[in-house]
């Protein structure tokens, strides 16, 4: 009997650590329609001063995120989960506050900053379902973290859109208040996860340097070049989550609510494929032309919405692109082989870290290169420059993956786990 209480008290903390994650990505997803055209509110308008200042604030958050989700998952260890995820959510509940009433820009950038920070709760939300679920049991609590993504990018731009259509506040108001309210039921629900003999008695600051981990990639015979695939993609990829907005609203005219539609389009089409055909797909195809059929679909849907001369068309580009989700399973697959059982959380660490460089580079590349279009469209008649950008990027990496994607089989529990 005395077991009961404690699992109730584990599928709750689990329950709790999936709203987080969810809260965290509907809140992105709240912004993606909303944030852009607020800063446009404050430039008068300009559609160029305003993806000059968006990609400041843009690169500030893949900045903190970078440098601050390690640091989290360091002091979690030292101090328990608890209080760091409290402290997390709390923080990201009075930050919205303080954006929904920034009077300035200066004042919104310092809520940027601070939404960077307080966001970069992932790190510590995936050791405490390691501390709280049983090994056999991991994969389907993880799971449950790959579903607050899909559903909290196709739930954050239907809500961002449909309440900034009416007020580019109000989307604020809703994060804020339901920040809160997760971090109350946090505080009497969350039990802590790590006992006090089991936590680190230092603070070992080498281990929240998150470039550490990308000495392992030099170190195996071509996963060095596979990364550079998962780069070149992952950069390629950061073009919507850069422009997606501003580009909509100067090419057709879209505001938060037509451009939350297409959002949720793009959400929808993801989640089917992903539920549906990319694990018979890399069965049928093996990871190799997976991959290779996954960019092929990403470099046509791209190249679709950069030239699309109307709003229909431009929505073709959801369904060309669709087949993008077989780059990962296929990439993952074949990163994996080169590595044994022991060294998979460091290939999975520098695989994160490539994602936060490119988060960092990434807009500004991108939001110069739509300034820069936005400013000579009479001259060039280009507005769709920094789509076709990633367009090139993403072809570059299918010419990489043609030449070193190929399967590496390796005896041992890491080729039959690929």
């Amino acid at each position: 009997m005395s077991g009961e209480p404690s699992i109730r008290r584990r599928k709750a903390a689990v329950g709790f650590i999936f709203a987080t994650a969810l809260m965290d990505i509907v809140s992105m997803g709240v912004m993606i329609p909303v944030l852009p055209n607020l800063v446009k509110a404050f430039v008068g308008g300009d559609t160029a001063r305003a993806a000059d200042y968006s990609m400041v604030f843009a690169i500030t958050w893949g900045v903190m995120q970078f440098l601050c989700s390690p640091i989290q998952g360091m002091l979690s260890d030292r101090f328990g989960r608890r209080p760091v995820l409290l402290t997390s959510v709390f923080g990201l509940g009075v930050d919205y506050l303080f954006m929904a009433l920034a009077p300035t820009l200066a004042w919104l950038f310092v809520g940027r900053v601070i939404n960077g920070v307080t966001s970069a709760s992932f790190s510590t939300a995936n050791a405490y379902i390691a501390d709280v679920t049983e090994p056999e049991n991991r994969a389907k609590a993880y799971g449950l973290m790959g579903a607050a993504f899909g559903i909290g990018f196709i739930l954050g731009p239907i809500v961002g859109g449909w309440l900034g259509a009416y007020n580019l506040r109000w989307p604020f108001y809703l994060s804020a208040g339901l920040a809160l309210i997760n971090w109350l039921y946090g505080v009497f629900v969350l039990p802590e996860s790590l006992p006090p003999e089991r936590r680190s008695r230092t603070l070992n600051w080498r281990s929240a340097n998150p470039l550490g981990s990308l000495t392992l990639l030099a170190s195996k015979p071509g996963l060095l070049l596979l990364a550079g695939v998962y780069f070149l993609y992952q950069l390629a990829h950061n073009v919507f989550p850069s422009i997606f907005v501003l580009f909509v609203g100067h090419r057709f005219g879209w505001g938060p609510r037509e451009a939350s539609f297409m959002l949720v389009a793009t959400g929808v089409v993801s989640v089917i494929v992903q539920a549906t055909l990319v694990g018979p797909a890399v069965k049928l195809l093996g990871e190799r032309r997976a991959l290779l059929v996954g960019l092929t679909s990403e470099a046509l849907g791209l190249a679709m919405y950069a030239l699309a001369p109307t709003p229909l068309i431009f929505y073709g580009g959801v369904l060309a692109g669709a087949l993008s989700g077989l780059i990962g399973p296929g990439l993952q697959g074949l990163m994996t082989r080169r590595v044994d059982g022991s060294e998979q959380g460091r290939l999975q660490g520098a695989n994160s870290a490539m994602v936060g460089i490119a988060a960092i580079f990434g807009p500004g590349l991108y939001l110069s290169l739509l300034a820069f279009a936005v400013r000579n469209e009479s001259r060039l008649g280009l507005p769709g420059l920094p789509i076709l950008v990633a367009v090139v990027l993403c072809l570059a990496a299918l010419g990489v993956a043609w030449r070193v994607a190929r399967p590496l089989p390796q005896p041992g529990p890491v080729e039959a786990q690929a």
